[in-house]
């Protein structure tokens, strides 16, 4: 009994934490964001997250990025009128981060551009999403998988960083 407790309880604090959430329960951001929308009105995966060429983290918008569009464009939706209040009350937009890598991993955005990997190698078809879940998963047989697929290095120190 107390075993069965004890794994209903392990249970759902992994599904608190998010790591069982499903692609059927995706995380409710705080701006509502369709990258269908975005898409299909023309805008690329850089034009928002504009560091992924140049830096490891790809970064999220925040609300002055989000405003380069949305000071015209369908500025009087809810979603947009709360993305104006909270740029000009200098409050940061609070994104759920759906893939991270453990502490002990390093993954580099701008190398993986850099080396011909496009966005949804790792990310899937976010242009067809309305709303985005974690369709790749986060592992190192997933990474290796890729790696060998593409003859790109598999050597410890490339994502582990050992000895430094």
């Amino acid at each position: 009994m107390i075993r069965t407790i004890l794994y209903i309880c392990v249970l759902l604090c992994l599904r608190e934490t998010g790591a069982l959430r499903s692609a059927e329960d995706p995380p409710a951001q705080p701006i509502p964001f369709s990258h269908r929308q975005h898409a299909a009105a023309g805008a690329a995966c850089l034009d928002c997250h504009t560091t992924a060429k140049k830096a490891a983290r790809a970064g999220m918008p925040d609300t002055a990025r989000c405003l380069l569009c949305h000071r015209s464009v369908q500025r009087d939706r809810p979603a947009i009128v709360k993305l104006r209040k909270m740029h000009e009350d200098k409050e940061p937009i609070e994104w759920i981060r759906l893939y991270q890598v453990p502490d002990f991993v390093f993954f580099s955005h701008e190398k993986h551009l850099a080396a011909g990997a496009a966005c949804s190698e790792c990310h899937g078809p976010v242009e067809q999403r309305e709303v985005l879940t974690k369709e790749v998963p986060t592992t190192m047989a997933a990474c290796m998988n890729c790696h060998k697929k593409y003859k790109a290095s598999v050597d410890c120190n490339l994502c582990h960083q050992l000895g430094q």
